[in-house]
């Protein structure tokens, strides 16, 4: 580990994690100990611009007041029942979300990837007790390029050999087709025993690929016509991250199944959900699915919180209006280090035009001693995701700190 060129106080706290801890990450060289609506403080009081927003998981901004009040209020009475008992939360929260999003029934879990193994056993049993499948013959259909997590079944259905090399044997019963190819999805839909298609309407961790306008609608015709489940993963373009409360509501499409997680908390705590209606939820009986933390009262207060400040605050409206802003500013830099910008509301990217394959993590190094903080992914690209908070200014000045890190990457 370098740390030739760090402070004392940084180098030790990166020595603990480096001695410790699973080196299954790799950070960039910065240590926080803060976080207040669009920014982050480091251990030495250092302040930077958040511009990765937790993975989407923060998009209300750091440390919401009206988060945080219902956070310790609910920890004062009660954190945790288990499923054994029921909570004078539960149900509310069920009755909050399912009356937001539309749909009859929610799952609660914790985590993203809960979520998307919740919504894939749903599916199937949906198919063997609806559809008619063969016991153990259903399949689920995935994109290209697809991340939902790192749980076995979600790296069996993983493209990234970084996701799935050296950990097989892996999930039977899952198959790929290209993202955004209409005519492969449809071949591979005219299988009987075909459950679901599961996908995210925008590809975030694979460096936020925007499919062809129209291509959620015809996902959906092509679910309906073949009897097949429309799963979309809206982890991390849900909660009114690409201008939208969800990203299918760019096409006006209902999914049968959404799993929502990240800004569910508000970045408080790991919360995530599933939600159908009821010829798909009602599939699932006692015993056979849960989670000793799922629906927990603390997770409920949160959650409904979190999912309030978005509407009331008009978060979806801003991330619209600031998404636009930050790439027509971005366009008018003409930086030659810039091969792409893309994006929806406040989920971008842009794609490193340079001959060193390691310039796109030279350039986050730089942004981060200029105050701004971002990560790789996938080599060359970057997101430029901030909290949905971030006001006109703010993205002027992020812009301003862009331009001056292009110049000084060499």
């Amino acid at each position: 580990m370098e740390t030739a060129l760090l402070s004392p106080v940084t180098a030790a706290y990166l020595q603990l994690e480096e001695q410790y801890g699973a080196h299954n990450y790799h950070p960039l060289p910065v240590v926080l100990e803060k976080g207040e609506s669009v920014f982050l403080w480091d251990v030495e009081g250092k302040r930077y611009y958040d511009f990765l927003s937790g993975y989407s998981a923060v998009n209300q901004g750091h440390c919401h007041p009206r988060i945080i009040e219902s956070l310790i209020e609910q920890a004062k009475k009660l954190t945790l029942t288990s499923r054994a008992f029921h909570n004078n939360l539960l149900g509310k929260y069920e009755q909050f979300i399912t009356e937001y999003f539309g749909y009859d029934k929610v799952l609660p879990m914790n985590t993203g990837v809960e979520g998307g193994e919740t919504a894939i056993k749903l599916a199937r049993r949906w198919a063997y007790a609806k559809k008619g499948v063969e016991e153990n013959k259903a399949k689920i259909i995935f994109a290209e390029g697809n991340f939902w997590g790192r749980t076995l079944a979600a790296i069996s259905s993983s493209t990234d050999p970084s996701s799935y090399h050296q950990f097989g044997p892996f999930m039977p019963g899952f198959e790929l087709v290209p993202y955004n190819d209409l005519i492969a999805l449809e071949k591979a839909l005219q299988d009987p025993n075909v459950a679901a298609f599961m996908v995210e309407p925008i590809q975030g961790e694979a460096g936020v690929v925007i499919p062809d306008e129209g291509y959620l609608t015809k996902v959906r015709a092509l679910c309906t016509q073949y009897n097949v489940l429309f799963i979309a993963d809206e982890i991390q373009t849900g909660l009114a991250r690409t201008g939208k409360m969800l990203a299918c509501d760019h096409e006006s499409v209902k999914p049968d199944i959404l799993i929502l997680g990240k800004a569910l908390s508000g970045g408080v705590l790991p919360v995530s959900a599933v939600l159908a209606d009821d010829f798909i939820m009602m599939n699932i009986k006692p015993g056979e699915h849960g989670s000793t933390y799922g629906g927990n009262p603390l997770a409920c207060a949160v959650a409904m919180s979190a999912l309030t400040v978005i509407k009331e605050e008009k978060l979806a409206e801003n991330a619209e209006a600031m998404g636009q802003l930050l790439r027509n500013e971005l366009s008018k830099l003409n930086s030659p280090y810039i091969k792409t910008i893309r994006g929806k509301g406040l989920l971008n990217a842009i794609v490193i035009n340079h001959p060193n394959p390691e310039a796109a993590w030279d350039f986050c190094l730089i942004l981060k001693e200029k105050g701004l903080l971002a990560k790789p992914t996938h080599g060359d690209k970057i997101r430029f995701a901030p909290p949905l908070v971030i006001n006109e200014a703010q993205i002027m000045e992020c812009v301003a700190i862009i331009a001056a890190a292009l110049k000084d990457l060499s």
